[in-house]
């Protein structure tokens, strides 16, 4: 099956099936992939964790509104956290990046205040996003991107503490009665014409 394909198939699961999880080679590989995600001047300011105890999880279930049932029934959450001081970014990439990335940073982000600034390392996270989004459609992995947590609380539980909780993603296998599966609510999306363009 094609890639296209795959994401034809792909969609975002409401239900879980327990009982499948997902196979220590894929979780490695899917670490490894998220690894390798692009970045705006090779930033990299953020963390992922890859939650499977079933306490850990019972915690982050009970901060993740509606989403509670998915946290527990999946496989794995995996947690996008951004580093919260600026400061700490800055050394970050004064010790790993070469002078002309810092010096972008320096000269087109830094002076455009602290609010900014967290926006776009915010950015560079979800970048990350849509690489295990398409990365899981490939590996024939089920996923739900969630914005719907507290994310204070999230960072509160996992203790990272230079960083702090955008979204996560539950990951795992589909129960077979969800709902959401294309062949029970099919997938709509706006015209292809109407968003992709062409000059």
């Amino acid at each position: 099956m094609n890639f296209l394909d795959q994401m034809k198939k792909r969609y975002t699961v409401k239900k879980y099936n327990p009982q499948a999880k997902i196979s220590a080679e894929q979780i490695t590989e899917l670490k490894e992939i998220l690894n390798l995600s692009p970045s705006s001047i090779n930033s990299q300011p953020w963390n992922f964790i890859f939650v499977n105890k079933p306490e850990l999880k019972g915690q982050l279930a009970e901060a993740s509104y509606f989403n509670k049932e998915k946290v527990l029934e999946s496989s794995h959450v995996i947690v996008f956290q951004v580093l919260k001081d600026p400061a700490d970014f800055e050394k970050q990439i004064e010790e790993n990046l070469p002078e002309v990335s810092v010096s972008y940073y320096r000269t087109m982000v830094k002076p455009n205040g602290e609010a900014a600034i967290k926006s776009w390392l915010g950015h560079q996270v979800y970048l990350s996003l849509g690489i295990l989004l398409s990365a899981c459609a490939a590996m024939g992995i089920d996923s739900t991107p969630m914005e719907g947590i507290e994310t204070d609380k999230y960072s509160e539980i996992l203790k990272n503490d230079s960083y702090e909780t955008l979204f996560a993603v539950a990951i795992g296998k589909r129960a077979d009665n969800d709902s959401n599966h294309p062949e029970t609510t099919p997938k709509r999306r706006l015209k292809r014409e109407m968003v992709i363009l062409e000059s």
